[in-house]
C-alpha cells in the first residue's frame, strides 16, 4: 500500500509541478525528449533497415555453404583476383559427387541463373531471373508458393518445360486470370506454369526479388545457356545441419570431398573457396552496430542535458516545499518516505519527456519511406521508457537525498 501511495503522491506532485510552472517544464524535459527521440529513432531505423536488407538477402539461404571460385571476402588492393579468376568452376558432376557422399547436410544443390524476357501473348516482362534448379534446391532454400506445387524429381530428371514464376510476373502475363496451367515463352521455348512464388513485396537496394524470379528445371535451363567455364557459372550450395554451429564440420567434409573429386595432392592449396552466407548477414551486423553507436552518442547528449534539466527541476521543487517536508518530517514521515517522493516525482517527469519522445518516433514511423517499413518495436519502447528511467533516477537521486536529510526544525521555519 504504501509503494502506491507513494507512486500517486509523487505523481501528484508532478503533474503539480508541470503545471505550476509549465514553460520551465517543458524547456528542461525538452532535452530528454530529444535525447529518446534521436536514440529511438536511429535504433528504429537501423532494425527496420536491417531487417529489411537481411530479408533482401534471404535468397541466398540460411545456414548455407556456397562453393565459388572467389572468396567472399576478398578485396583491396593486394587482392589475388587473377589465381582465383583461373580456378575451374563448379560442374553438374561435381554436385552429384558430393549429393551421393556428403553427410554433414540437409541437402545439396546445383543452380545457374541468367536475367532474360518472359513471354505470354502480347504481353512481357523484361528483366525476369531465370534459375535452372535440380529437385534438392527446395531443400536449400525456402521456396513458399501461393499457388500450385514445385517440380516433381521425374520432371527435373526429364527436364520438363515447366516453370515456377512471380507473383509480379504472374501478374504481369495474365492480369485478369490465374497463371496456373498457362503457357509462356521463354527465349523462344515454350514452358507451362506449375507454380506461383507467394508475394515477396519490391525489393530493397535494388536486390533479387523472387517477384521477379522464374525457376525452371536445370536441364531445360541447359538447352537455353551453355554453362561451365566460358559460359554462366553455376553454383553448388549446401545446407548445414542445425547443430553444426558456424558450419565447421559441413566445411571440413565438403573441402575434402571436393580435393578428391578434382584430384587435388595434399601439398596443392584448394582451387575452391567455400563462402558461407552467414559471412553477408554478419558484416551487415557490425554495420549497424557502428551505426547503433553512433546513435548512443547522438542522442546521449541531449540525454545529458535533459538529465541536468529534471536536476533543476527537482533543485527548484525541494526548495519550493522544504516547509511542507519539516511538517511531514515532525508528523513522523521517515526519510526514505521523503527520498522516495521526490526520487518518484524525477522518474514521473523523466519519463513524460521519454514517453513524448518515443510518442514522436510512432508518429513518426507512418511516413511513408519508399519500400522502407519503418516499425516501432516493443523492444525500442522499452529501451526508451527504460533509459529514461534511469535518467529521472540519476537526475532526481541528489536533490531526492538532500530532501530526505533535511531537520524538521529548520525546515518548518523555511518560508
Amino acid at each position: 500500500m504504501l509503494f502506491f501511495r507513494l507512486t500517486w503522491e509523487s505523481f501528484r506532485f508532478a503533474i503539480n509541478a508541470l503545471r505550476t510552472n509549465l514553460t520551465r517544464t517543458i524547456l528542461s524535459l525538452l532535452g530528454v525528449t530529444v535525447g529518446i527521440f534521436a536514440i529511438i529513432t536511429v535504433f528504429t531505423l537501423v532494425d527496420s533497415l536491417e531487417t529489411k536488407i537481411r530479408s533482401s538477402f534471404a535468397f541466398l539461404g540460411t545456414n548455407v555453404m556456397r562453393v565459388d571460385r572467389f572468396p567472399f571476402e576478398g578485396g583491396g588492393p593486394n587482392f589475388p583476383w587473377w589465381k582465383y579468376f583461373r580456378r575451374p568452376t563448379a560442374t553438374l558432376s561435381e554436385y552429384r559427387f558430393l549429393a551421393d557422399r556428403i553427410k554433414n547436410a540437409q541437402g545439396v544443390t546445383i543452380s545457374a541463373s541468367s536475367n532474360t524476357t518472359i513471354q505470354a501473348g502480347s504481353n512481357a516482362f523484361e528483366g525476369m531471373s531465370l534459375t535452372g534448379v535440380v529437385h534438392s534446391y527446395q531443400e536449400v532454400y525456402e521456396i513458399v508458393l501461393e499457388e500450385g506445387r514445385y517440380f516433381s524429381e521425374a520432371e527435373i530428371e526429364a527436364s520438363r518445360n515447366l516453370a515456377i514464376v512471380g507473383k509480379k510476373i504472374a501478374t504481369t502475363l495474365f492480369p485478369n486470370e490465374s497463371a496456373i496451367g498457362k503457357e509462356v515463352k521463354i527465349k523462344g521455348m515454350k514452358f507451362v506454369v506449375i507454380g506461383i512464388f507467394e508475394e515477396e513485396g519490391e525489393g530493397f537496394l535494388e536486390l533479387p526479388s523472387k517477384d521477379e524470379a522464374c525457376l525452371i528445371p536445370y536441364g531445360a535451363f541447359s538447352k537455353m545457356y551453355y554453362t561451365g567455364r566460358n559460359g554462366l557459372e553455376p553454383t553448388i550450395a549446401a545446407k548445414g545441419m542445425a547443430e553444426d554451429v558456424g558450419l565447421v564440420a559441413l566445411e571440413n567434409e565438403m573441402t575434402g570431398l571436393l580435393r578428391a573429386k578434382r584430384g587435388l595432392k595434399p601439398t596443392e592449396e584448394n582451387n575452391f573457396s567455400l563462402n558461407k552466407t552467414e559471412f553477408i548477414q554478419n558484416a551487415i551486423g557490425s554495420i549497424f552496430d557502428v551505426i547503433s553507436v553512433a546513435g548512443w552518442v547522438i542522442g546521449g547528449f541531449s540525454i545529458l542535458v535533459g538529465g541536468f534539466g529534471i536536476a533543476n527541476i527537482m533543485f527548484v521543487s525541494v526548495r519550493e516545499r522544504t516547509n511542507i517536508i519539516g511538517i511531514q518530517k515532525s508528523l513522523g514521515a521517515r526519510n526514505y518516505f521523503i527520498l522516495f517522493q521526490f526520487l518518484f516525482e524525477a522518474i514521473f517527469l523523466s519519463l513524460i519527456g521519454g514517453g513524448t519522445g518515443i510518442f514522436l518516433v510512432f508518429l513518426l514511423s507512418f511516413m511513408p519511406l519508399g519500400s522502407l517499413d519503418l516499425i516501432l518495436s516493443f523492444k525500442n519502447i522499452v529501451l526508451g521508457l527504460g533509459v529514461s528511467s534511469a535518467i529521472g533516477v540519476v537526475a532526481g537521486i541528489v536533490p531526492a537525498t538532500l530532501a530526505a536529510r533535511l531537520d524538521p526544525v529548520e525546515a518548518i521555519r523555511t518560508t
